[in-house]
């Protein structure tokens, strides 16, 4: 037996795409309260960011752009144990009318980065110790999802990739998905309304609040440990129970 679950990430350096504002903040932040060596990175700088977390500028739906992104976190930080893909999101659209540049830039971000980074990632970890890839999925993954459905299908492209780089890498390096159901950070209102907009989405949510970017990253943090050692190629889901089935209420009415 290993013992007791331990976080301890002294030492490793962890990489977390789109880690200056919202979810990835939260992630690089759980990652650094486990001691690790924190990496950020984002199209925009920010003047913000914690002593000692380092930050390269990239557009990650730049393939080139990305794997030269990660041989520059190797040069300078001598390894990356941990990358955590969580760059992505989409502003809704209509399906029927939404335009082919749209499409092909929601699809770059939040599936092709993430390849493009976990193929550098592997290609550096596979020389070293191994290491570990977290990418960040979300539940329109795994249901209909209206005016977000090339964010949907992205996604779910992303979970299948995820289940076979898990099968292909190993066992030098691990594979894992956290998908995310709704998340409250400082847009929340973007999405949701006002607070009273948000009180009611989060009372259709069996454990009665949204997720906070700490519940992700702590998944992160957990599936980089040596306590997750076992496993890759799996998903975990952060939904809070999940959405309520429709046709329970209908049925009433």
């Amino acid at each position: 037996m290993k013992g007791v679950i331990s976080t301890d990430l002294s030492g490793k350096v962890v990489l977390v795409t789109g880690g200056t504002a919202g979810v990835g903040r939260g992630i690089a932040q759980c990652f650094e309260a486990a001691g690790a060596t924190i990496v950020v990175c984002a199209r925009n700088a920010v003047d913000d960011l914690p002593a000692g977390w380092s930050f390269l500028s990239v557009d990650v739906r730049d393939g080139d752009a990305a794997w030269k992104m990660i041989d520059d976190v190797v040069s300078q930080h001598g390894s990356l144990d941990v990358l955590v893909n969580n760059a992505g999101g989409s502003p809704p659209a209509d399906t029927s009318t939404a335009s082919p540049r749209f499409t092909e830039r929601i699809v770059a971000l939040n599936l092709l980065s993430s390849i493009f980074t976990s193929q550098r990632a592997n290609h550096h970890m596979q020389q070293s110790g191994g290491g570990s890839i977290v990418n960040i999925g979300s539940v329109v993954a795994l249901r209909p999802s209206p005016t977000v459905a090339a964010y949907g299908a992205a996604k779910a492209g992303l979970l299948n990739f995820t289940i076979t780089a898990g099968q292909e890498w190993a066992p030098k390096v691990r594979v894992n998905c956290v998908t995310a159901g709704a998340v409250r950070t400082d847009k929340s209102e973007m999405h949701y309304g006002d607070a009273q907009g948000i009180a009611r989405v989060e009372a259709t949510i069996p454990m009665q609040r949204m997720a906070l970017p700490d519940d992700i990253g702590n998944a992160c943090v957990f599936l980089a440990s040596e306590s997750a050692s076992y496993i890759t190629g799996a998903n975990i889901v952060l939904h809070g129970g999940g959405d309520r089935p429709p046709f329970l209420d209908a049925a009433k009415k």
